[in-house]
């Protein structure tokens, strides 16, 4: 297993090392903030939305940006809360922490699968299986940490202007849609269906020899 080990570096050492660094930086900031009583890293997040679907342009904004003939400024509105509630900072935390949580649990399961790899070898069906893993939880994740984060930044935008109630329509226009995240989880469960193939013939290969 020497030769895959070498074929999974040097991957292996940064997912290892930067995984531990990311843990580490999470729970010293929340012991600090236990200590010092405010709010863990991992805890706090601007109370801002920008509504860049909104845009208007005036002659005021044209001469303080200096713009030259023929161009003109966009003004784009960006709502803050002042003195933000419980309640606005809990969703203002949702409208970034959920990323979080893919990023965390997806670098995970790729140190588990190449921690495994490594050991028990790269064409192997338990290869094979946690990369499938990986990829269902990056395509689901990624998928899932949007449509909340888009929800919650909706429902903060209601409690700023007079509409007063979080729409799905504003929620659509704070969709980002992740398309490269979703590229990559697919191309992570092809490998994985490749994986597991190669695994079932070199098993077959054994058997014969």
């Amino acid at each position: 297993m020497t030769q895959d080990r070498k074929l999974l570096e040097p991957l292996a050492t940064v997912v290892s090392v930067g995984l531990r660094l990311l843990i580490g930086l999470l729970l010293i900031s929340g012991v600090l903030s236990v200590i010092n009583g405010s709010a863990p890293l991992w805890g706090t997040a601007d109370t801002c939305v920008t509504a860049d679907w909104v845009t208007s342009s005036s002659g005021a904004a044209d001469s303080t940006f200096a713009v030259r003939e023929g161009a003109h400024v966009n003004a784009i509105p960006q709502y803050c809360a002042e003195n933000s509630d419980a309640a606005q900072q809990l969703l203002a935390v949702l409208g970034h922490l959920p990323s979080l949580v893919v990023l965390i649990g997806g670098l995970a399961l790729l140190n588990r699968l190449l921690t495994s790899a490594a050991r028990d070898g790269v064409h192997t069906l338990q290869s094979a299986t946690r990369l499938r893993s990986l990829g269902w939880w990056l395509l689901a994740g990624c998928l899932i940490a949007e449509i909340t984060e888009a929800a919650a930044q909706a429902a903060l935008l209601a409690t700023m202007t007079d509409q007063g109630k979080s729409s799905v329509e504003t929620t659509m226009q704070l969709l980002s849609p992740p398309y490269v995240m979703i590229l990559t989880a697919l191309g992570v469960l092809t490998f994985a269906r490749i994986t597991k193939a190669g695994a079932a013939m070199r098993e077959d290969l054994e058997g014969v020899v």
